[in-house]
């Protein structure tokens, strides 16, 4: 196969623009265990796809497709090289890396901060590939070429900046490299030492924290009356979604105001990811009071949100967290990512880990001032992740 030094990348606003097989060629290419290239549900075409189609994330909702497409000619026919999903966006919500500060700052000057572009799966603060280029010895000047694509996007459309949230280590460093500023933040995930069974994995915390969650457990269990169901694949029918969906609108109206997912989203899902998602549902005297979505990748167990219609003591723990941790030691899973936030996750056995996002911005001043502020960002994050792992609950010969 042979490659030429000829490209195009071009901007498409539909997910109609770019066939699945394509799409997830480069998304999702044949795992690599050398190059760590697992199964992330998030880069998936159903998952854009379904976020577009249901009114999720569009253009009435303020997330405009704006993907970049790379095309090469290779050996002689025009073939889809490289994929940058991304939108133009007309504020900052959904997104997980806080950027109202800076909107803020630039607004205040005289500037426009928006519309911006921003580069990421939506309402997920996953880490997940950004520049999908598949697996192959082109890759790496693949992302090079994308990295540079973006920029180009964003001075074409005389827009204040770009942002390319949750990526991993890998991207992040190639993005610095061209130019984009970096920043770090911090999540807390729990990582699978080889456990065989949950009791496996409390032997290796101190005593106090052991019975903490032995306790936690029980009174969320035993306690409450409450007992769990995990379902997947063909377990996921309207009915169940249209439960979940009650549980999710209650928790979103009192986080944030206005939940994001619609609820043919979630139908969409069950279409098309069946088999990639888990719902864990806790049901008290015959009926279901709460639950929370996992999605399942190759090596990692993804906790988004859940929601409850009944409130119980330690009931949101054991759904979000010790269940999770369950089943990703059954499945032999790598780790549980348990999405945004949380300090109580530490005595959960969940500990600190650095996200990664990368901005690009047009106006010099501005970039400045930004750069100056996160170059003390990430040394704060650091030592706030240094600090926090040697309070982890783990007995001190197992840190």
């Amino acid at each position: 196969m042979t490659e030429s030094n000829d490209v195009t990348i071009r901007v498409v606003s539909s997910m109609d623009d770019i066939p699945a097989a394509d799409w997830d060629r480069l998304a999702n290419p044949s795992s690599d265990p050398t190059e760590n290239y697992d199964y992330n549900p998030f880069i998936s075409h159903a998952f854009y796809d379904a976020l577009e189609k249901s009114g999720s994330a569009d253009r009435r909702s303020g997330w405009l497709g704006q993907h970049l497409l790379m095309e090469h000619q290779i050996d002689g026919a025009s073939q889809i090289t490289g994929l940058l999903p991304c939108y133009l966006k007309n504020h900052s919500q959904g997104e997980y890396v806080f950027d109202h500060g800076w909107a803020d700052a630039f607004e205040r000057a005289g500037g426009s901060y928006y519309p911006k572009l921003q580069a990421t799966s939506p309402f997920t603060p996953a880490t997940g590939r950004r520049l999908l280029v598949g697996n192959d010895e082109n890759s790496a000047k693949r992302r090079l070429l994308l990295a540079g694509g973006l920029q180009q996007v964003c001075e074409q459309l005389e827009v204040s900046s770009a942002h390319v949230t949750f990526l991993p280590e890998n991207e992040w460093d190639v993005l610095g490299e061209a130019g984009y500023l970096q920043r770090t933040d911090q999540q807390f995930h729990w990582l699978n030492n080889g456990y065989e069974s949950f009791d496996q994995f409390l032997d290796v915390l101190s005593s106090r924290k052991r019975k903490n969650i032995r306790k936690e457990r029980a009174t969320a269990l035993k306690d409450n009356g409450v007992t769990i169901e995990h379902l997947t694949g063909s377990d996921l029918t309207e009915e169940i979604w249209d439960v979940f969906y009650r549980f999710y609108m209650d928790t979103g109206s009192r986080k944030w105001g206005q939940p994001y997912l619609t609820r043919e989203f979630y139908s969409r899902i069950g279409e098309t990811m069946a088999d990639n998602i888990l719902l864990i549902m806790a049901k008290r005297d015959g009926r279901y009071i709460a639950g929370a979505i996992n999605f399942i990748g190759s090596h990692t167990l993804f906790g988004r949100h859940w929601g409850c219609v009944e409130d119980h003591a330690c009931l949101h723990f054991e759904v979000c967290y010790y269940q999770a941790i369950d089943f990703a030691i059954a499945n032999k899973l790598s780790r549980v990512e348990a999405g945004a936030q949380g300090g109580h996750k530490l005595a959960r056995g969940y500990m600190p880990q650095i996200t990664r996002s990368a901005h690009y911005i047009t106006h010099p001043d501005f970039r400045r001032a930004v750069s100056d502020y996160l170059e003390q960002e990430r040394k704060a994050v650091q030592r706030e992740n240094e600090a926090i792992a040697r309070h982890g609950p783990f007995k001190k010969e197992n840190t």
